[in-house]
């Protein structure tokens, strides 16, 4: 497998960086995100995370993706305004990429590789897919996209991976 934290990402603003670079050594959930799908109100769970977290090494990073239903149609530009003043987010946005197929982008090869509670891998299911990945890049949760911010199993999850 390839070291999650040393794969290009692009950053919603255009900066070429790495995944490491954008968790900045933190424990991270990773979330495809959409600004048009049903379950985009999760921004507002996904921000209080992050919030709440932030002193204790934690980020939340979303991955916008248009490959489910295209709800996520904008320019970064528009994601970048609806998401800061909708939903007031701060955690670190990518640029638009793919999250399965041909054109996946290599952080979501890697992640797709880890598994669910039920054992499944593969391909994303839809829009708010999370992975918790702990501060050495190892994915250590999947969770589907119904799975809510503030579900306790991914607070488990996510507690599992913080510093002591």
């Amino acid at each position: 497998m390839t070291d999650l934290r040393d794969l290009p990402v692009t950053t919603l603003a255009g900066e070429k960086t790495t995944f490491g670079a954008l968790a900045d050594g933190r424990a991270a959930l990773v979330v495809n995100v959409a600004s048009r799908c049903g379950l985009t109100p999760q921004y507002a769970g996904l921000e209080k995370l992050h919030e709440e977290l932030a002193g204790r090494g934690f980020t939340v990073i979303g991955f916008p993706s248009n490959q489910f239903g295209r709800q996520e149609p904008g320019t970064a530009e528009e994601i970048a305004t609806f998401c800061s003043t909708t939903y007031g987010v701060t955690f670190p946005l990518s640029a638009k990429i793919e999250v399965n197929g041909e054109g996946r982008d290599p952080v979501y090869a890697e992640l797709t590789q880890a598994a669910d509670a039920e054992g499944r891998t593969g391909d994303i299911a839809w829009n708010f897919e999370k992975f918790v990945v702990a501060s050495d890049g190892r994915v250590a949760a999947r969770f589907g996209p119904r799975t809510e911010p503030h579900d306790p199993a991914l607070r488990q999850a996510i507690e599992a991976v913080l510093p002591a």
